[in-house]
């Protein structure tokens, strides 16, 4: 047997120090977490109320609390295949400060079960704050929770939202949003921006501040912080242009004017369009017409349709519009840009 050295003490692993009558928790909040559950959004959340709970990176819920419930305890799997164990039975809501619901596939399953969705009525006439993460918020309008909230859904989901409640209008260029008392976000690192909101609100700025930096996140973001949209030829920089860009690219069937997108950012158009110049250097206008002609190139490359229901399914008024509008840019029509760009077969060794 080889003796070893006793382990230096500046090595030793160091216990947290204890907190001194800590106290209830000051943030406690419980997760519903619907069938097909997108993992990465929970885990975010939960990673930000953890790592601000204790010292460290301790993960003692002393400062706030969290539980994952259910009405008959069975594990629920998330859309990546793994399974949560739940905490505890569903009981009285009102034992949190908010009840926050977890979604993910939009067709990944039933939804809520009845006694979930009961669960969050009665929170709700409890005055408990209900939040949504992902798809969560589709889950809560279903059961008309979301009736007179504004609600943030992924520019991803936007058109999915629109098709199923068709008097609501999500807001799809924020990383979350906050009214009264109900939250939402869209998903992925939102959840965790959500998450340092609260506990900004709560336990205050510095430990918001520590558990996203121990996340490795650089700082909290505001809830008006623009999402991260599709891959755009078009780098802006500027909040508002962004903004805009997102816009254009969520109403690409049906182009909305640069007046009514100007309006809905709470901006004039020739504000927006000194905004452009100086990120861009051009207008909103030709920028539509560049995220337009850069999905009708997507669609070209990757599918089968014809140059009409392009046309269509990228705000042009017709084919013709199209052909001349991708001719004075690409120097080429649809069909021979699509025709040059087929893999051509292999040559013979």
């Amino acid at each position: 047997m080889i003796a070893t050295p006793a382990m230096d003490d500046s090595r030793q692993m160091t216990k947290p120090a204890p907190i001194l009558d800590p106290g209830p928790p000051r943030l406690r909040i419980g997760f519903l977490l619907t069938p097909r559950f997108t993992l990465s959004a929970f885990a975010n959340f939960v990673d930000v109320l953890r790592l601000a709970a204790d010292e460290g990176d301790g993960s003692r819920p002393i400062r706030c609390r969290w539980r994952v419930l259910s009405a008959d305890m069975a594990p629920v799997q998330s859309s990546c295949g793994a399974r949560i164990e739940p905490d505890e039975r569903l009981g009285d809501p009102a034992r949190f400060d908010y009840i926050v619901t977890v979604g993910g596939l939009i067709d990944g399953g039933p939804g809520l079960s009845p006694e979930q969705a009961g669960f969050l009525r009665r929170a709700a006439q409890a005055r408990v704050a209900l939040g949504g993460l992902c798809t969560g918020v589709f889950a809560m309008a279903r059961i008309g929770l979301m009736d007179g909230y504004r609600c943030c859904v992924s520019w991803f989901h936007h058109q999915d939202f629109l098709a199923e409640f068709e008097r609501m209008r999500p807001v799809s260029d924020q990383i979350f949003v906050v009214d009264r008392d109900r939250l939402s976000c869209s998903g992925g690192v939102s959840a965790a921006h959500l998450a340092a909101f609260l506990v900004d609100r709560h336990l205050g700025r510095a430990a918001a501040r520590k558990a996203l930096s121990i996340l490795m996140i650089d700082e909290p973001m505001e809830g008006d912080r623009p999402q991260p949209g599709l891959p755009l030829e078009l780098n802006a920089r500027d909040p508002l242009v962004r903004r805009a860009l997102l816009a254009m690219q969520q109403n690409l069937h049906a182009p909305l004017p640069i007046a009514r997108i100007a309006r809905d950012l709470g901006v004039g158009r020739r504000k927006l369009e000194r905004h452009f110049s100086a990120d861009l250097g051009i207008p909103p206008a030709d920028a539509s017409i560049r995220i337009r002609l850069a999905q009708a190139r997507m669609l070209l490359a990757r599918s089968d349709r014809t140059v009409s229901r392009i046309a269509e399914e990228t705000g042009f008024c017709d084919a013709s519009h199209l052909i001349r509008v991708f001719r004075e840019t690409e120097g080429t029509t649809p069909d021979l840009w699509r025709q040059n760009r087929a893999p051509t077969a292999a040559a013979p060794p």
